[in-house]
């Protein structure tokens, strides 16, 4: 075994993480109101794949940008997830024509989407990430909502005067059973991570009035207007806007206090935001981050606030110098001689 290789073995063995990669993000798209830097995207993938960036980087890893390092209370957890199959999905790939239908308006999932959702339900719980979320913020549209609370939300609701349910039984022709509130992470819907806005009915939402009725206990208080004042009939929304509209989504986090959040999302506004990222990265490290999402694919992320936009206290530092006393670094030291033995002019 070479020098190399056992010291690669010594640092596995040590835990020493090889994973945490640079995703730069261009101002440019960035519209929040202040001039902050724009969030860092942070991908952790298997430990095997950046071995050679540390230990003899090839020509085509040259350009890629060294690792980033930021304070923890800096950084949030995202899972970013895709609503599950909905009926524009399945006609849309029939006929393209489908998604400019009025008879697909805000979308609900196919029974073929529900079990999707069953099925990211059951990883959720089985990896224990169900445990660790915060919070899930979903897009207030149907599908998203369905998917949500069908992944995150409690178990089978029983009547009680006391909690209302997730999703009431049957909610967008689901033959479902309605869905408990209890627990689970409370979920909350935003208006900021709705798909690409504008022209395909099944993208505008219905009144957050009649949203409540069928999902009680989500928390749409965020949301100002009753109706859809977003949506137009005829003017899409352009991808830089998407994209910018993105950004904006990535700082608003960044005011929560919660560290780790799920966000259940759309196609096109996962794609067109992710694209801004990873651009300094391996290529096969910018696939993981912005290709396209499957229905109910789920993928973690850090993101870093590099503009102090958060007021995370740092809770894991501790000051250190208790009780005081002399503290000087060697090298300081060294510093301090060298002024010292220095000629004076």
């Amino acid at each position: 075994m070479s020098k190399k290789e056992g010291r690669i073995r010594e640092m596995m063995t040590l835990g020493v993480s090889f994973d945490a990669i640079n995703i730069q993000i261009p101002s440019s798209i960035l519209t929040h109101p202040r001039s902050f830097p724009s969030p860092e995207l942070l991908l952790f993938t298997s430990p095997f794949e950046n071995l050679v960036s540390l230990f003899g980087p090839t020509a085509e890893m040259d350009n890629v940008g060294s690792p980033s390092l930021f304070p923890l209370h800096r950084c949030k957890t995202i899972h970013l997830v895709r609503h599950a199959q909905g009926i524009h999905n399945v006609e849309g790939d029939k006929n393209y024509k489908a998604y400019m239908s009025p008879e697909y308006f805000d979308a609900h999932i196919t029974q073929l989407g529900w079990q999707q959702v069953d099925n990211l339900r059951k990883h959720v719980h089985s990896s224990g990430l169900i445990k660790k979320i915060d919070v899930v913020i979903t897009s207030p549209l149907l599908r998203t909502i369905q998917t949500a609370v069908g992944v995150f939300g409690g178990e089978g609701y029983t009547d009680r005067m006391d909690v209302l349910p997730l999703m009431v039984a049957n909610a967008g022709n689901s033959s479902r059973a309605a869905i408990s509130s209890l627990d689970c992470p409370p979920i909350i819907a935003v208006e900021l991570c709705r798909e690409h806005l504008g022209v395909h009915p099944c993208d505008k939402r219905r009144s957050i009035s009649e949203y409540q009725c069928l999902f009680p206990a989500v928390d749409f208080s965020l949301i100002e207007s009753d109706d859809d004042s977003l949506w137009k009939a005829d003017v899409r929304e352009t991808k830089e806007e998407v994209a910018a509209r993105g950004m904006n989504f990535m700082n608003w986090l960044f005011t929560r206090k919660e560290k780790e959040i799920a966000i259940v999302t759309h196609s096109g506004f996962l794609f067109h935001t992710l694209a801004a990222f990873g651009n300094d990265c391996h290529p096969l490290v910018k696939k993981e981050i912005s290709s396209h999402f499957a229905n109910c694919e789920l993928r973690s992320m850090v993101i870093a606030d590099r503009s102090m936009v958060g007021s995370d206290s740092p809770w894991t530092n501790y000051p250190g110098k208790i009780p005081s006393g002399i503290d000087l670094p060697s090298d300081a030291a060294d510093e301090k001689n060298q002024e010292k033995d220095a000629p004076q002019s």
